[in-house]
């Protein structure tokens, strides 16, 4: 195999992981700053912002490079999503705006973790492929 190639399958593999960190950063800080400061549901509640404490767990899994943690939190963004949509529908204008900031988040987090499973089972294959001649 050619060195650049390596090269680019690892930037864009490497690309794809910046992608979904910083997504799922910028999702739990939205989640905090939205329910605690910016626009709370109840004022001087913190309950709703619990909700960004299971977007914690995946995040050392994403650090570590874990295949399982990408391929399960392309799965579980889709609730956050459900929530950024119906809110976003639901509630009134300062909210509506980080509801749907939430919502396009969700998906940029999604693509990011699909792409990166794609791209890291490829290239295995490819490595494997030129292993074996």
């Amino acid at each position: 195999m050619h060195p650049l190639k390596n090269t680019a399958n690892e930037n864009s593999v490497s690309w794809t992981r910046t992608l979904a960190v910083g997504s799922l950063l910028g999702l739990i800080g939205l989640s905090l700053a939205w329910e605690l400061v910016l626009a709370p549901l109840r004022p001087g509640s913190v309950i709703l912002a619990l909700k960004a404490l299971p977007l914690c767990i995946p995040l050392v899994g994403l650090l570590k490079n874990r295949m399982y943690t990408y391929r399960w939190v392309s799965l579980m963004v889709w609730l956050y999503f459900t929530e950024g949509v119906v809110r976003a529908y639901s509630d009134a204008a300062p909210s509506r705006w980080y509801a749907l900031a939430e919502a396009l988040l969700c998906v940029v987090l999604f693509a990011a973790c699909a792409l990166h499973v794609r791209l890291r089972f490829k290239h295995a294959k490819a490595a494997a492929a030129a292993a074996a001649i």
